[in-house]
């Protein structure tokens, strides 16, 4: 007899989170609380089923989702078994409990219930204990290079491990030595534009694009040239009859569109790289957590005449608390900019570094990047199904292939409007028209929608209470 069947969860059938994830919720709790042990296997889907008077599909259902997050594994004839869980820090409340599980108030006073924000994260199952571990360990070395300012161009043994992690996911080929560790993706595009001539060239930009960069670019007193999207990505053929001298592009997830540059346009790019003696920004992020296809390798892989300048991020991967970004330079270009690099104190702590480089080092943030996309999988297709269950073809989905966030167009409605039903209803979402260089270019009824701080629960009550403001019954 299995443990798991002494235990009655109480299920409210009532209730508009569904049956599965009640259960899944209860399993989840009981394996974290240390009441299900590691090893212990859960008990059969025909047997539980059987104990709870509940359907065969509602047990998978829960055991799909518990063996998505890691919780379980699945083998042959051995049925489920728990694996082993860090243990989690869950005070009273944590700033992510406060958004999602209780009331807050938006800016107009109205009480918001779901927060579609792009940027948040799943914090409520990250290995806290095993990174205060790190941070212990990292103040405990006391030498000059934790305590002191640190090497310009970060912890050495951190770039070892950051160039090894590329190299594996992303078939970057690099030495420590051409990287430089920086304070997020804007810090880095900003050192960079006082390191290159960057505001004596015309710079393409994807138009819509990233406005953080754009922001940054403008207060620089650089001038970039907007470049169309097609369906797959940057125009290639507007960026040739430009007179940019360097492009800045999101190759693996267009932002905010989020399609997915295809090989045939990297090796054009390369190729415009290459006969106009120019340079391109690849901003990388979001890379980890791809839903459709296979991977495509990143420009920095492709390049073999050193245009790229490659730029990745660990805030969506890992922390953004860490404030950790880096950038990979071609060598000849490190070589040139070095004396001048050297002026410069590196702006991320020293602490901070040596202790994500022990948790990199020590296996801990390759386990983290698998559980996280496992994680961020399963609320990607939670979030997509319910639209498609709630919406149907009154909306149309946009950039779902990969990354934390997707566009919804609310076909023949305002975002204005769209958004202050939402809010009306107690959900926060957001228009993405600042990054277009034109906001008025930006199609009517584009909502952004976030989903990485959700839980999958809020999600489909999200959705629901999105689609009850903006379909109301009778319309």
């Amino acid at each position: 007899m299995f443990a798991m069947l002494a235990i009655m969860p109480l299920l409210e059938k009532r209730s508009s989170t569904p049956l599965y994830m009640q259960l899944y919720k209860y399993i989840r709790d009981q394996i974290e609380a240390g009441a299900l042990k590691q090893g212990e296997c859960l008990p059969s889907i025909r047997q539980l089923a059987l104990h709870l008077d509940l359907s065969k599909n509602t047990i998978e259902a829960a055991y799909q989702q518990l063996l998505a997050e890691g919780y379980v594994e699945s083998k042959a004839r051995n049925g489920f078994t728990i694996l082993p869980v860090e243990e989690l820090v869950r005070p009273s409340i944590t700033a992510a409990e406060s958004l999602t599980n209780n009331l807050v108030s938006n800016i107009n006073g109205q009480p918001v219930q779901y927060d579609f924000r792009y940027g948040d994260m799943e914090l409520r199952r990250f290995p806290y204990e095993i990174w205060k571990g790190c941070l212990v360990d990292a103040v405990s070395e006391k030498t000059n290079e934790i305590l002191g300012y640190g090497h310009p161009l970060g912890n050495h043994r951190l770039r070892y491990e950051i160039a090894k992690y590329i190299y594996e996911s992303r078939g970057v080929i690099c030495e420590p030595d051409q990287m430089i560790i920086c304070a997020g993706t804007q810090q880095a595009v900003s050192l960079l534009c006082q390191l290159l001539p960057l505001n004596k060239i015309q710079i393409g930009m994807e138009d819509p694009g990233y406005d953080g960069v754009k922001t940054i670019f403008r207060n620089h007193g650089c001038t970039f040239t907007p470049i169309p999207l097609e369906h797959d990505g940057l125009s290639i053929d507007h960026l040739q009859e430009s007179a940019a001298k360097a492009v800045y592009v999101t190759p693996s997830h267009q932002f905010p569109l989020g399609m997915v540059l295809p090989v045939q346009k990297r090796i054009r790019l390369l190729q415009w790289a290459l006969e106009r003696d120019a340079i391109i920004f690849e901003d990388d992020y979001d890379s980890e957590f791809r839903y459709y296809g296979q991977p495509i390798p990143s420009l920095k892989a492709l390049d073999s005449t050193e245009r790229v300048i490659y730029m990745g991020t660990l805030s969506k991967s890992f922390l953004p608390a860490a404030r950790l970004s880096y950038i990979v330079l071609p060598k000849s270009l490190m070589d040139s900019i070095q004396p001048e690099l050297m002026a410069y104190n590196q702006p991320v702590s020293p602490i901070i570094q040596q202790a994500v480089m022990l948790f990199m080092s020590r296996g801990h943030f390759t386990k983290h990047i698998r559980r996280m996309r496992r994680m961020y999988q399963s609320k990607h297709k939670t979030l997509t199904s319910s639209i498609a269950k709630r919406m149907g073809e009154r909306v149309e989905v946009i950039g779902d292939m990969s990354g934390l966030h997707l566009l919804l167009h609310v076909k023949g409605r305002n975002s204005d409007e769209l958004i202050h039903l939402a809010e009306q209803n107690k959900c926060r979402v957001y228009s993405p028209q600042k990054h277009w260089n034109d906001p008025v270019q930006c199609p009517s009824g584009y909502i952004m929608l976030g989903f990485g701080g959700l839980e999958e629960s809020e999600i489909e009550e999200g959705i629901s209470l999105l689609s009850e403001a903006w379909f109301p019954t009778g319309h």
